[in-house]
C-alpha cells in the first residue's frame, strides 16, 4: 500500500473532528479535496475507513487500525522536523486535554509541578468537550485527557481497545447562589426553592438543559442567562441574576460574593473526573505529567 503523509493527516483530522466538513475547515481544504484524499486512501487500503452518516463520520475497525499506526508515524515525522530545526525539547512534548470547566482549577498547578519535575519536557494543553477529547485520544493528537463522567458512568466511547481510565475525583454537585440571597442561609437548599430560582446555564443541547442547571428538578427550570464560561456564570450569580450548579473542583475559584450550598432533597448528584489514555506503554514524560495532574487535583479544596 502507498499513501502520502497528507492523506494520513486528513484521516486523523476526520477521526478527531468527527466529520469531513470539520476536517476540511481545520486543514484549510475544500470538502471535495478531503473526500478525494480519503477515496485514494481507502482504495490503497482496499477497505472502507469511515462509516459516513448524516451526523458525521466514524472510523471502521480497519480505519481505527490504520489510524493508530498513522498517528505514530506522523508524530515521528513531526518530531524529526522539530529536531532538524533545533526546537525539540530534550524530554520531548506531552499533549494533554482537559474538559472546559476544570482547566482553570488544575492546569496552572499541574504545569507548575511538571516544570519542577521535568523542566526538559514541553507540555501542550487544550480544552474541549469530553467527546472531542476522547476522539483526540483515539486520533493520537493527545497523550492524556482529563474527562468528565455522569452516573451511571458509561465508557466514554464504544471503540476498541477500551481507553484506560483512572478516577481522579468523585464528588457531589453543588449550587452557587448570591452571597446575600435568602437561599441556603444554613448551607443547604431544597428542590422547591431551586425550582422557582432563575438559572444561569450553559447553552441548551438536544435532550437536556445546559450545564449549570440542577439535573433533578421536577419541572422545567427558569433559565435567565446562558453562557459557556464559568467565570461569567459566577459573575452573574454574584451580581444577583441567578443561581448555577458548581462542580466541587471549582470551590477555590468562587468569589466572596457567591455562597455555595448543598442540595438536601433527592438522591445526591455526583460527577467523576477521569484521566483517560490509550492502552499500552507510555513514556516517562507522560507518566510524570499524569502524576502531576493527580497531585494538583489532590491539592484542591473540596467540601
Amino acid at each position: 500500500m502507498e499513501w502520502s503523509s497528507t492523506a494520513l493527516r486528513v484521516l486523523r483530522a476526520i477521526a478527531e473532528l468527527g466529520s469531513f466538513t470539520a476536517a476540511a475547515g481545520a486543514l484549510g481544504y475544500t470538502q471535495s479535496a478531503v473526500s478525494r484524499q480519503m477515496a485514494v486512501l481507502e482504495h490503497a487500503a482496499g477497505t472502507p475507513l469511515f462509516e459516513r452518516r448524516s451526523g458525521g463520520a466514524t472510523l471502521t475497525a480497519a480505519g481505527a487500525t490504520l489510524l493508530r499506526h498513522a498517528s505514530a508515524a506522523l508524530d515521528d515525522l513531526d518530531r524529526a522536523e522539530r529536531a532538524l530545526h533545533g526546537i525539540e525539547p530534550g524530554g520531548g512534548t506531552v499533549r494533554v486535554g482537559v474538559f472546559t470547566s476544570i482547566g482553570a482549577a488544575v492546569l496552572p498547578e499541574t504545569l507548575t509541578l511538571m516544570r519542577r519535575r521535568r523542566p526538559d519536557v514541553d507540555v501542550v494543553t487544550r480544552e474541549g468537550s469530553t467527546a472531542a477529547l476522547t476522539r483526540s485520544l483515539r486520533a493520537g493528537t493527545l497523550d492524556l485527557a482529563v474527562i468528565s463522567a455522569r452516573p451511571p458512568y458509561p465508557a466514554p466511547d464504544d471503540q476498541d481497545p477500551p481507553l484506560e481510565l483512572d478516577v481522579l475525583l468523585e464528588g457531589e454537585l453543588l449550587v452557587a447562589v448570591p452571597a446575600d440571597s435568602r437561599l441556603g442561609r444554613d448551607g443547604t437548599v431544597g428542590l422547591d426553592d431551586l425550582q422557582t430560582a432563575t438559572w444561569v446555564s450553559g447553552p441548551h443541547t438536544t435532550g437536556e438543559h445546559g450545564i449549570g442547571v440542577w439535573p433533578a428538578l421536577p419541572q422545567r427550570p427558569i433559565i435567565g442567562h446562558q453562557t459557556r464560561d464559568w467565570l461569567s456564570k459566577l459573575s452573574l450569580v454574584a451580581a444577583g441574576y441567578g443561581v448555577t450548579t458548581l462542580p466541587p473542583y471549582l470551590l477555590a475559584l468562587v468569589p466572596d460574593t457567591v455562597r455555595v450550598v448543598r442540595v438536601v432533597e433527592g438522591a445526591p448528584v455526583t460527577r467523576r473526573v477521569l484521566l483517560a489514555r490509550l492502552p499500552g506503554l507510555i513514556t516517562d514524560a507522560v507518566d510524570d505529567l499524569a502524576a502531576c495532574l493527580r497531585d494538583a487535583i489532590d491539592g484542591l479544596p473540596l467540601p
